[in-house]
């Protein structure tokens, strides 16, 4: 087992692409239903959703960080989203690549 913790964008990225299964199967009808069921709020959901919209390969990366053995997480949600709200996956790219 590795020691240290899973970094929690890694975990946020697997949340966002579970939850995004749920709505498209139907077993949940919308971000506010997730919003609900979660206990946070709706814009928090629209914050965690929208690291689907980052490049598919950044996606990837931010699955298998490595994990964090001491101190805090070197990547945050945060300095996540002006590059998820970048609508080219190129320029998502070299922003992340100045980011990890």
């Amino acid at each position: 087992t590795p020691e240290g913790n899973i970094p929690r964008i890694s975990r946020l990225m697997a949340l966002a692409i579970r939850f995004d299964e749920l709505i498209r199967s139907g077993e949940v009808q919308d971000y506010a239903e997730l919003a609900r069921l979660g206990h946070v709020t709706r814009a928090r959901m629209t914050q965690i959703m929208n690291l689907l919209n980052l490049a598919p390969d950044v996606q990837e990366e931010l699955l298998f960080l490595p994990p964090t053995t001491k101190g805090r997480d070197a990547i945050g949600e945060r300095g996540l989203r002006p590059i998820a709200s970048t609508a080219v996956w190129d320029k998502q790219r070299r922003l992340w690549s100045h980011l990890a």
